[in-house]
């Protein structure tokens, strides 16, 4: 039988999530904050990024060096990342580096210096990340579908910001805004692998019971827009990105949902790919894929083509998708849900996906889900829940479709909407 981690609370709301592994001479942390772009107004347009950036130029009466430094020196590894809905600091450490992990760490989200200095450099620094990703077409156009997707909200502004938005950040706005992002009770202190749960709540209570509550208010709901946005390049290649609007994370249709993506584009056998790319030759690259957060999800196809074929892959990707919604073969149901397990499970081989992915759950589900569950229910999806879900995603009659590559393309946009709606 395989044991859900242990979780506790402190009294301030932190929830500790504790999975011993067996067998293992490291371990893994991951502090999670259950906020981030997302919580954005427009006037603070890349904050959370920016202040995950701020805290490591010197935090708890540590300098950038120092913070590096001192878990470099006892063998570990310190990073950390912003979405939409997360903020997660991740340390891997061998056996017995648990206590500098979390003093660390409860500096980082607690106690950053936010200097002038720093902030103006690191300003800098994130102006050249979004000019990289500007000029980067297979970052691009996720951005601009996504922008098309959710329109005038913050999960349709990049999580990098806008230059208007960095500038208008203060050492005392961001540290405001540190203390609403990363409040006691939507952080989450996960660890796997080789570590003693008594000393982990210990170190939890010693490092992290002393933050305040804020009653941040959650995030407004979300609503798909759909939309176009194609721009011209002198490019090689053709870079094409459709969403259509889709459940979200908590809802029932979850599963059949990352199946349909699945089946769809997610492997060699799948749909898209052997038709688009196997039988037409169309694309070398393509794939499809299912974003999900707290209340709304987009299912996704991505594709690289040569501009004259962008037209007629977008028939095909409109015709893949309809035909998955009308009849899913037995066949590709039972491999699909092998795929989607098999992913599910082999990622928890490595501590710190089991550390995130606790922490996910938490947040999502408000419990830890055993992976007989996963299993089980992934194994309970049914041709009609297939259809069912086709049926969802079709019925608004909405789309996003982002085309960036040389005018050619241009014409993707609409006979990919054209096929899927007619």
């Amino acid at each position: 039988m395989t044991l859900v981690p242990a979780r506790h609370t402190l009294k301030n709301d932190v929830t500790l999530i504790c999975d011993p592994v067996a067998g293992y001479e490291t371990l893994a942390l991951s502090v999670v904050a259950g906020r981030g772009a997302r919580w954005e107004d427009a006037a603070q347009s890349g904050w959370s990024h920016l202040l995950e950036h701020m805290v490591f130029k010197g935090a708890g009466g540590r300098s950038a060096r120092d913070i590096v430094e001192a878990i470099e020196n006892q063998g570990g590894q310190l990073n950390a990342a912003t979405g939409h809905e997360r903020t997660s600091f991740q340390v891997r450490a061998l056996r017995g580096g648990l206590p500098l992990a979390m003093a660390i760490t409860a500096d980082l989200v607690q106690r950053p210096a936010l200097s002038d200095d720093e902030l103006a450099r690191e300003k800098q620094v994130v102006r050249q990340e979004i000019a990289e990703a500007a000029d980067t077409p297979d970052d691009q156009v996720f951005e601009s579908a996504q922008a098309a997707a959710f329109a005038d909200q913050a999960l349709g502004r990049p999580i990098l910001g806008s230059p208007e938005g960095l500038a208008a950040a203060t050492p005392i706005g961001l540290e405001a805004w540190r203390a609403a992002l990363y409040a006691p009770e939507r952080l989450v202190i996960s660890v796997a692998g080789a570590v003693d749960e008594d000393a982990f709540l210990r170190f939890a209570e010693q490092y992290f019971a002393a933050a305040t509550r804020t009653g941040t208010p959650d995030a407004a709901p979300a609503t798909f827009q759909g939309g176009v946005v194609v721009e011209s390049r002198k490019l090689e290649q053709a870079h094409l990105v459709f969403l259509l609007p889709a459940p979200g994370v908590a809802d029932s249709d979850r599963w059949s949902l990352r199946l349909f993506a699945e089946m769809l584009g997610g492997g060699m056998s799948s749909r898209l790919f052997q038709e688009a790319r196997e039988h037409l030759g169309l694309a070398y690259a393509i794939d499809a894929y299912a974003d999900v957060y707290a209340d709304i999800g987009a299912l996704g196809i991505y594709a690289g083509c040569a501009a004259k074929d962008a037209g007629r892959l977008a028939q095909v990707a409109a015709a893949e998708v309809r035909g998955l919604a009308a009849r899913v073969e037995p066949g590709e149901l039972a491999r699909g849900k092998a795929q989607l397990k098999a992913s599910l499970f082999m990622g928890r081989e490595s501590l710190l996906a089991r550390a995130e992915q606790a922490a996910g759950q938490h947040l999502a589900y408000g419990r830890l889900l055993p992976t007989a569950e996963i299993a089980a229910a992934i194994d309970a999806v049914t041709p009609r829940d297939i259809a069912t879900l086709g049926a969802r995603l079709l019925a608004p009659g909405r789309c996003a479709v982002s085309v960036l590559g040389p005018k050619s393309a241009a014409a993707a946009a609409a006979r990919f909407e054209s096929a899927l709606f007619g």
